[in-house]
């Protein structure tokens, strides 16, 4: 089978999921249990996403400026600077540290 047809018959299960789900019973959905569920899957999901995109390179582990520009924008965040700040205080400093070299 094609490459193609395995991202359509992702796509198609991906609709399928999302179409069952509205098929649920509004009581299910309002649960305090569902919400805190929910909330905490989307915080490991995205803290996952940004460690492996922090410090992976291919199949091993990769130290460089993006780790610089990880620290940069948690230390916005902890300073609580708004969206854009954080975003550009990651860019700035990956850009410096691969400017010194740091790549």
């Amino acid at each position: 089978m094609s490459l193609w047809w395995w991202i359509i018959i992702a796509c198609a299960a991906a609709y399928a999921l999302k179409l069952l789900g509205y098929l649920l019973p509004r009581k299910w959905m309002d649960n305090e249990r569902m919400l805190r569920v929910a909330g905490t899957v989307t915080i490991g999901l995205l803290a996952s996403l940004t460690a492996v995109n922090a410090f992976a390179g291919g199949q091993s582990l990769v130290l460089d400026a993006r780790l610089g520009a990880l620290a940069a924008a948690a230390l916005a965040l902890v300073l609580r600077a708004p969206f854009l700040v954080v975003v550009i205080a990651g860019a700035a400093a990956a850009a410096l540290l691969r400017l010194a070299g740091w790549s």
